[in-house]
């Protein structure tokens, strides 16, 4: 299994948005993608906004590449989602999930 990591800082106004854009788009697309495992939204406040990472976990890296495409580390941010962010990460890190609990 691999994880996926991608971290962005919203504007606070938006950071509620963008939350429901990842429930209500985001996943719900992720999990019509063979391979897809589930997803996990971790959120903070900094002194800039709200910092989410977002971590997916998929079966394998062509999973993956079933969404994101070439090249398999570049960042999927649709124009909406660049607009609620103040920053946010333009390549993504892969790990090898090395155990989970279930």
């Amino acid at each position: 299994m691999i994880a996926r990591v991608w971290r962005g800082v919203a504007r606070t106004e938006e950071a509620d948005a963008y939350v429901r854009h990842l429930l209500n788009d985001t996943f719900p697309a992720l999990g019509c993608i063979a391979g897809f495992v589930d997803a996990t939204i971790w959120r903070r406040d900094v002194a800039l906004g709200v910092e989410f990472t977002i971590v997916t976990r998929w079966e394998s890296i062509d999973a993956i590449r079933r969404f994101a495409g070439e090249p398999v580390d570049a960042a999927v941010v649709p124009p909406e989602v660049g607009a609620m962010m103040l920053t946010y990460d333009d390549k993504v890190a892969h790990y090898e999930v090395a155990w989970a609990s279930t």
